[in-house]
């Protein structure tokens, strides 16, 4: 089955497109619930085995108490949504939020990643494409990659069952002006879902048999990193790490950026929250080497705690596909502009002028 038609001028729509009453991210997992059919609602939605940990992630935020302090001055114009610092891996980093890297999202709407991609650019948001993404890598890549003020533009790279195919993947990405490359290592393992992709929906950019392959090692990844290095010139991030030994490997090898994460509880039950573990992670690589943190990001309260707790940002997940499902990439600008807002609001509550103030001392019983 060959690719999809898209339009890669696509712009998005006007925000009169939104549903009435859809004023937090809650509002869009509801409204989204009404919508899609029951296979693929459980397919977004589901966790592995009994969901223990897709719903330790979010009870892990709700676990940590912030501990403002009043009177810090108004925000800076110029901060008020950005990060600690103005680039992540040599480029322009406008807020501390990126889509995380989801998969088929054609299911969710017919523009799918095109429609995610530019509601991400318009919102100075970054974007991570998955490699089971449903639309052409070189025509999302497009889309986006000249607009100003957007943020960084990644490509998720699975492994592809040998190291030439992988390297081969990587280079498309590259060619199509991908800035970086985010390895995934935390699903080596298809899980068995009994989902099955509606007519039209594939992933156009992966081999089939690559999905069932045996999964890489070490020396894999420190192959692929040199080899990226050496003829692509590409940053390299590694995602899925959740234990201090495997960040202190990772960092060892040369990776530019770790992302903590347990795959949104989607492969393995009954292991911690990222959020829980970032602390030890960041105490593990030092405070120069660049953490991303996701699962169960909903609120702009949980994207402070993330920066208070030693990350530069948080990859935000099942919500894209919320809004993706209610109105399109208006719908996932809406979720976007939502959790920016609330994090700024965030800010002003907790007496910072500026993302920079954001510490641990915000926080009550801060996280060991």
């Amino acid at each position: 089955m060959g690719a999809p038609t898209v339009n890669t001028a696509m712009n998005v729509p006007a925000l009169n497109a939104l549903p009435e009453g859809a004023i937090s991210l809650a509002d869009y997992e509801y409204l989204a619930h009404q919508k899609l059919d029951p296979a693929t609602w459980a397919y977004v939605q589901g966790g592995a085995a009994d969901g223990i940990t897709c719903r330790r992630n979010r009870q892990a935020w709700d676990d940590i108490t912030l501990w403002p302090r009043v009177l810090g001055g108004p925000l800076a114009p110029s901060a008020q949504v950005q990060v600690k610092v103005p680039t992540l891996l040599g480029k322009p980093f406008p807020n501390p939020v990126l889509l995380a890297p989801l998969a088929y999202q054609r299911i969710a709407h017919p523009d799918g990643e095109l429609a995610s991609a530019c509601a991400a650019s318009a919102q100075g948001a970054g974007y991570v494409l998955s490699t089971l993404a449903s639309m052409p890598l070189a025509h999302v890549a497009q889309a986006i990659r000249g607009d100003a003020g957007r943020g960084p533009l990644w490509f998720q790279l699975y492994w592809q069952g040998c190291r030439d195919t992988t390297l081969a993947l990587a280079q498309r990405a590259h060619d199509a002006g991908f800035e970086a490359l985010m390895l995934t290592i935390d699903a080596p393992i298809k899980p068995t879902t009994g989902f099955v992709l509606p007519p039209g929906v594939q992933a156009v950019n992966s081999l089939p048999q690559a999905r069932h392959a045996v999964p890489p090692g070490w020396d894999d990844v420190q192959w692929l990193v040199e080899q990226i290095r050496q003829h692509m010139g590409l940053p390299c991030l590694l995602k899925g790490v959740l234990h201090p030994a495997d960040a202190r490997l990772a960092q060892d090898m040369g990776m530019d950026a770790l992302v903590v994460s347990n795959h949104g509880g989607r492969t393995l039950d009954t292991v911690p929250a990222a959020i829980d573990v970032l602390p030890a992670i960041r105490q593990a690589v030092g405070a120069d080497m660049p953490l991303l943190v996701d699962g169960g990001v909903r609120r702009g309260t949980d994207v402070f705690k993330a920066l208070a707790l030693g990350a530069q940002g948080v990859l935000l997940g099942r919500p894209v596909m919320h809004g993706l499902a209610v109105a399109g990439a208006a719908g996932v600008a809406h979720v976007i502009r939502l959790l920016l807002d609330e994090f700024e609001m965030t800010l002003q509550l907790c007496g910072c002028a500026s993302p920079r103030e954001i510490g641990p001392q915000h926080l009550w019983k801060p996280h060991d």
